[in-house]
């Protein structure tokens, strides 16, 4: 794949403390594998090339409103969510008690995000970009190229991964850069989507083949 900044974008799937930080209400399930995988680390190095390289940041956040709690039915994981409070916000028109919530940004990746230049799309509710703007703020930057990252791996990364797929961009998921739930009865979810992507993504790199590709790129660029 060809990382041009003119139109590639990386996009991060829920950077939020509760899916990412011993603090939060997952860490039970995630830990080992973000633990494992390095993910914070990755998710910092990546996004800081990217910044570095000129190439547009997304992010598309999960957010639960106390509206959200009426739905009358529901998967195994959002009833769970919803029980546990990961992701609530007081409501979509305020930002009170959001600021070291669950639902707020991992603190290692507050800087990167809170800069005024990285793109926050509306909220998913499920899993994928279906129900926010993602696809539109993207349209209308011309991207064509992404690089997906983020939480979780085997539900909303792979998710949007396959709507990306679908709009007709060229997408990778970067393979550390990502983790996944460990159940005792569903299974290990960051391994079955490793399965998905390598059948699904047009590549599926590590963060130091990014980053590398990345700096060869803004190199190459500056040489012109």
């Amino acid at each position: 794949m060809n990382y041009d900044a003119a139109d590639t974008a990386v996009v991060v799937i829920d950077p939020q403390v509760d899916v990412l930080s011993p603090a939060g209400k997952n860490w039970e399930v995630l830990g080992a594998s973000v633990t494992e995988n390095r993910t914070v680390e990755h998710l910092v190095a990546l996004l800081t090339a990217a910044k570095a390289g000129g190439y547009g940041v997304f992010v598309s956040p999960h957010y639960f409103y106390p509206t959200d709690h009426r739905w009358l039915f529901n998967g195994p994981l959002e009833s769970d969510e919803l029980r546990t409070g990961t992701f609530a916000r007081r409501g979509a028109l305020t930002l009170d008690g959001f600021a070291g919530s669950g639902a707020d940004w991992l603190e290692e990746l507050e800087p990167l995000i809170d800069d005024g230049s990285t793109v926050v799309a509306s909220p998913h509710k499920v899993w994928g970009p279906q129900t926010n703007d993602l696809v539109l703020q993207l349209r209308k930057r011309r991207i064509a190229t992404v690089v997906l990252c983020g939480m979780l791996a085997n539900i909303c990364v792979e998710s949007h991964l396959r709507d990306l797929l679908e709009q007709g961009f060229e997408v990778a998921v970067v393979r550390d850069a990502t983790a996944g739930p460990r159940h005792p009865v569903f299974g290990d979810g960051y391994q079955a989507a490793l399965v998905n992507y390598g059948f699904l993504a047009h590549a599926v790199p590590t963060t130091s083949e990014v980053v590398a590709a990345m700096t060869a790129a803004q190199e190459g660029a500056s040489s012109e």
